[in-house]
């Protein structure tokens, strides 16, 4: 009977031994998993920032700088670089302008300084319905006669 009554005993034991190892083993598989997926969010709250444009092109900058200069806001020849005159002068351009003037360029700016979309692939281009810059010629202001 002695007998009997320690081996109960001892298999209670060795169940609530195991019980709580297995729940240290489930706690510590959790805080794992936690861990990792706040890792996982650290990675992709930052990579939107890498989406998209990231610099202009030394061409269109080029072609930026001789607008700028033919609209007497940059004095010298198109480096082809985006350097902070450049980037003064369109700012300066773009103040002139009534727009605003802390991110360079603008896309009014660049309209503006007729270096806007190219249109030369529609069948209509100047009766297309794209947004323009200039008012087609010809064209009723609106006020009735």
């Amino acid at each position: 009977m002695q007998t009997k009554r320690a081996i109960s005993l001892v298999t209670c034991f060795i169940l609530l031994l195991s019980s709580g190892l297995h729940a240290k083993s489930v706690s510590a598989a959790h805080s794992k998993s936690k861990s990792h997926s706040l890792k996982s969010k650290k990675v992709k709250k930052g990579a939107w920032k890498r989406k998209g444009q990231q610099q202009i092109a030394n061409d269109r900058t080029r072609e930026i700088q001789a607008a700028l200069i033919n609209a007497n806001f940059l004095d010298g020849k198109p480096s082809g670089v985006m350097d902070a005159r450049t980037k003064d002068a369109l700012s300066r351009y773009q103040k002139a302008n009534g727009w605003q003037s802390k991110v360079v360029p603008d896309s009014r700016a660049l309209i503006k300084l007729g270096l806007g979309p190219d249109n030369s692939n529609l069948l209509n281009p100047t009766t297309a319905a794209v947004s323009s810059a200039k008012p087609i010629e010809g064209a009723n202001s609106g006020s009735q006669q």
